[in-house]
């Protein structure tokens, strides 16, 4: 039990600097190639924090654990979502354009839409199926490079040492190391000390595991909201949504196809449509995300959480 908290707290640790190293020169990434910081967000930064949840959701799936697969992406969103969109607007209230609530979050619940009678059909998502996901998502990361390079990004601010952007690839290449080890550390430990108290493996996908390889999200966007940068912020959360239902499901179901417990869509889907969709309204209600609307975000993420352990 004491390795399992060592490995909790090490990860935890791992995770704050991480993210650092990712923001930092995410940012200067961003400003050396001329691209926006939302594209960034929604491309770099979403596809860099959603490589735990391909690492564990493939593994479960490879390994037989088609329930903490499933259990993962799906927590993961409603992650994203509630905890990670919440604890950011309760730090900085997060504005967002029309055209990106418009077409990257309508996106993102049309894609969830998407998945379920993926999901229904023959409770498994097949070779096929995870083709598609990854052609739409081809589709998606061209449309974001093609359409929205920015030709209002503000210059490098006088005094910022201007750097190589080999560099700032290699820096955002250590922070998404330190991610990964600092999520597979939490989790480890996590994990232990909830199976030890008897909890399934549906559970633990859908709340420790979900939100061990979410963290990753979470520690960027916390670093991101302190400075006041909504754009990564916005762009980290609705973009891993995205890779997550798209990139992970899809290339996880063509390596091996995975089934889907009923449980999953009896629940566990709805409560990320839900959540998918409330956050598409709270946007488009005033084009940002305010501190109250944060608060219920992160207490309907708390309330699933604590009746998937009481269950």
């Amino acid at each position: 039990m004491l390795l399992s908290l060592f490995f909790v707290l090490v990860g935890i640790a791992l995770l704050y600097g991480g993210g650092e190293l990712l923001i930092e020169n995410s940012i200067r990434l961003a400003k050396g190639f001329g691209v926006s910081s939302l594209v960034i967000g929604l491309t770099v930064v979403a596809f860099a924090t959603s490589a735990p949840e391909l690492a564990t959701t493939l593994t479960a799936a490879l390994q037989g654990s088609p329930d903490i697969a499933i259990g993962n992406v799906l927590g993961s969103n409603v992650a994203n979502l509630g905890l990670i969109l919440g604890v950011s607007a309760l730090i900085f209230p997060l504005a967002a354009t029309p055209r990106f609530i418009r077409r990257e979050v309508a996106f993102m619940v049309f894609v969830t839409i998407l998945v379920y009678p993926l999901m229904a059909t023959s409770l498994l998502i097949e070779r096929l199926e995870g083709l598609l996901l990854v052609v739409m998502l081809g589709i998606f990361l061209a449309t974001q490079m093609r359409e929205q390079r920015s030709e209002e990004e503000e210059p490098e601010k006088e005094g910022v040492p201007k750097r190589p952007r080999w560099l700032a690839v290699l820096g955002i290449a250590a922070g998404v190391v330190l991610l990964v080890g600092g999520a597979q550390a939490l989790v480890a430990g996590a994990s232990d000390i909830a199976r030890s108290l008897g909890v399934s493996d549906r559970v633990i996908g859908l709340t420790l595991v979900a939100l061990g390889t979410s963290l990753p999200e979470l520690a960027a966007a916390v670093v991101a909201a302190r400075r006041r940068l909504a754009d990564l912020v916005l762009g980290n959360v609705i973009g891993s949504n995205i890779f997550n239902l798209l990139c992970i499901l899809g290339i996880t179901s063509m390596v091996h196809p995975i089934s889907v417990a009923p449980q999953a869509l009896r629940l566990d889907f709805w409560v990320t449509l839900g959540i998918s969709v409330l956050a598409l309204v709270a946007l488009a209600t005033r084009r940002r995300l305010e501190r109250a609307e944060g608060a219920v975000l992160l207490a309907i993420y708390l309330g699933y959480m604590i009746f998937l352990f009481r269950a």
